[in-house]
């Protein structure tokens, strides 16, 4: 292939190319974020945090009686 072959070649192929890339379009908008789950959390982690002190002063308790 001479150069002249070789750049009309490439010249159709870079057109080509740009055709196929033209032709695939916009993309599709992105889809919808995930709904907000159903419970809340913050009354679970209020009751958490209260039974986790008791808990933790009730052992510090028993550990100094048993001393």
């Amino acid at each position: 292939m001479t150069i002249q072959n070789k750049r009309i070649f490439a010249s159709i192929l870079f057109v080509l190319i740009s055709f196929v890339c033209v032709a695939q379009g916009q993309l599709p908008p992105p889809g919808l974020p995930p709904p907000p789950p159903g419970l809340p959390i913050d009354g679970g982690v209020i009751f958490g945090v209260v039974v986790a002190i008791f808990y933790g002063v009730r052992k510090i308790l028993v550990f100094r009686k048993l001393k």
